[in-house]
């Protein structure tokens, strides 16, 4: 689910990027998803301007069908009215630099197997897989067909399941900021995140690599859904490893690579993304 500081707007074209909103508009968005409506400006007036259009290309394709089984009733409508606005390939940059920037750091150690805690299935657990087997974990239930991924619904928090120091290769993208708010299933408990980093820390090999990313920024909670984590908070969790690299996306949807933390300490909707060692 998208948060309310994400629209897709220009000027950059096929990247969701971060706009900042105020308060007011905040309260309403949420109080709109409270209800289980999910309502972005751009696409409302979008799909109104297209309507007239879509009328007009109904009519035109029912005068052009010549199979009376090919003619669109009226039942079987399916209006689709704001994608011929919406640019090629229209992705969200969180998770679409992040997964890339992760895959890469896991292809590059070339472990024999990856552990992955709660990230996602069709982003960066889908490019880990095309060159080594994953074991993903994971609150809510997940697909057990797939050749290469084991998959095991537990509450990862404190990772009871896993020795200590056993994971060579282990990464948790866009997660860890859900932990404890109930969101997914899961206890409330307001410091099951900073639990969570200590049983990655605990896990992971000496000499293993923890890719990891939260939403960065001016630390707040916006219950049930996510936090945003100062740096410092991160590194304070995980103060038991070795920092190897650190790389963010901005609020203006800019990937930076191997940057300084000042790049989204002040941020709103900030993704800080850490590479850890023990």
């Amino acid at each position: 689910m998208q948060n309310p500081e994400e629209e897709a707007i220009s000027p950059t074209p096929n990247i969701r990027r971060m706009r900042v909103r105020s308060k007011p508009y905040q309260i309403g968005w949420a109080l709109l998803n409270l209800f289980g409506v999910d309502v972005y400006p751009s696409r409302t007036r979008s799909a109104i301007k297209n309507l007239p259009r879509f009328f007009t290309d109904w009519h035109k394709y029912n005068n052009l069908v010549n199979d009376a089984n090919e003619r669109a009733t009226l039942l079987n409508l399916y209006p689709v009215l704001s994608d011929r606005d919406e640019p090629a390939g229209q992705i969200d940059v969180h998770y679409f630099y992040q997964d890339i920037w992760a895959a890469r750091h896991v292809y590059a150690s070339r472990p024999s197997h990856h552990v992955d805690i709660g990230s996602r299935l069709d982003g960066f657990v889908a490019h880990v897989l095309s060159f080594v087997p994953v074991t993903v974990i994971d609150i809510r239930p997940g697909p057990t067909s797939i050749a290469g991924l084991t998959f095991k619904q537990a509450d990862a928090t404190t990772l009871d399941d896993l020795e200590s120091n056993s994971i060579t290769s282990l990464s948790s993208l866009h997660a860890g900021e859900h932990f404890g708010l109930g969101r997914y299933g899961d206890p409330i408990d307001p410091v099951a995140h900073l639990k969570f980093m200590a049983s990655l820390a605990r896990v992971l090999r000496p000499g293993g690599r923890l890719v990891f990313s939260v939403p960065s920024g001016v630390e707040r909670v916006h219950f049930n859904s996510y936090r945003v984590l100062s740096p410092d908070t991160v590194l304070s969790a995980f103060s038991s490893l070795n920092l190897v690299s650190f790389s963010a996306i901005t609020d203006g949807g800019e990937f930076i690579e191997d940057c300084e933390f000042d790049v989204v300490a002040d941020a709103e909707y900030g993704c800080g993304l850490y590479e850890f060692t023990k």
